[in-house]
């Protein structure tokens, strides 16, 4: 049997994968988690064969999450299941230490075989993923955030999400000057010079999340 944590912040999300779940023989829901603080309890208090882990969620998340986990259980195999379908984003789950990446529209077929696949030691990227990650690796004219580091790429969704200073401080268990010095810096890197360019930067990019 392959035992399961489902991570993600919407109940009615963790609701319909449970259902989808409950069709297989093999797969079972062994818990469940709806911000990053749960995640890393649920896997000191038990063993699963599978995170399935949504990229946004309260607290520590996204690839800070992932690179917490891949930390303290280097062996765990973690399938990403988010809205977020950025050929920027899935690399940098992927290269945090995620073994598969998936979108939220998936065939349900799909993410079946994706949790099999990761539990018999596989990796998993979404077949609509594939031909966007080919060609963003090959191509020269790579979009101008690639420069930025993980925690500035973090700092921009969530600015581009609305998110203030002192939300992105809490959620990442840092101190508002240093998210700030987060935010001059990436926004130096991008030229751009008000909240307002860098959310029509994120839009144009596709870099905002759920």
């Amino acid at each position: 049997m392959i035992n399961v944590l489902i991570a993600d912040d919407h109940a009615v999300v963790r609701g319909g994968l449970k259902q989808i779940i409950a069709t297989t023989a093999d797969i079972a829901v062994a818990a469940e988690a709806a911000q990053g603080a749960e995640v890393l309890e649920s896997l000191r208090t038990g063993r699963f064969d599978l995170v399935l882990l949504d990229m946004t969620m309260p607290g520590v998340s996204g690839v800070d999450l992932i690179r917490r986990v891949r930390a303290e259980y280097p062996s765990q195999p973690i399938l990403v299941l988010s809205m977020h379908n950025e050929a920027q984003v899935v690399s940098r789950a992927l290269r945090a230490g995620a073994m598969g990446y998936m979108t939220k529209d998936s065939d349900p077929d799909v993410l079946l075989s994706a949790i099999r696949k990761l539990a018999g030691g596989g990796r998993f990227i979404d077949p609509k993923l594939v031909d966007a990650m080919v060609f963003e690796t090959h191509s020269g004219d790579a979009p101008p955030h690639e420069v930025l580091s993980d925690r500035e790429f973090q700092v921009l969704q969530m600015l581009a999400a609305g998110k203030s200073i002192n939300d992105i401080a809490e959620s990442c268990s840092l101190s508002a000057k240093t998210i700030s010095t987060h935010k001059m810096r990436l926004m130096q890197k991008l030229g751009l010079n008000n909240n307002s360019e860098l959310i029509r930067y994120a839009i144009r990019y596709g870099l905002v999340t759920e």
